[in-house]
């Protein structure tokens, strides 16, 4: 099974790289952005769907500052969404 991970910073811990991001967006002409957040995306294939929380508990994530989102991916779907240029599945609950 495939299988993408979201890291990002829990909320309510300073993300130096989301504020660049968010000053810089203005400069540029995009006004009316706030709250940036920048994180991470793992994709990777595993046998046993069922271990992909503590693979990110004990290495993919630090749980202390971070959260994660588990998604499955059906390679079909993805492939389909590619091309239509969309998402392939709605993403399980924030841990």
């Amino acid at each position: 099974m495939r299988a993408r991970v979201l890291i990002r910073p829990k909320e309510g811990i300073l993300d130096p790289q989301g504020q660049a991001v968010e000053r810089a967006l203005p400069a540029l002409g995009f006004e009316g952005v706030a709250n940036v957040r920048i994180g991470r995306l793992v994709e990777l294939e595993v046998a046993d769907p069922a271990r992909v929380g503590a693979m990110c508990e004990q290495l993919l994530a630090n749980p202390l500052i971070e959260e994660y989102e588990i998604e499955p991916v059906d390679d079909r779907v993805s492939r389909e969404a590619a091309r239509a240029g969309g998402a392939a599945a709605e993403p399980s609950a924030v841990r």
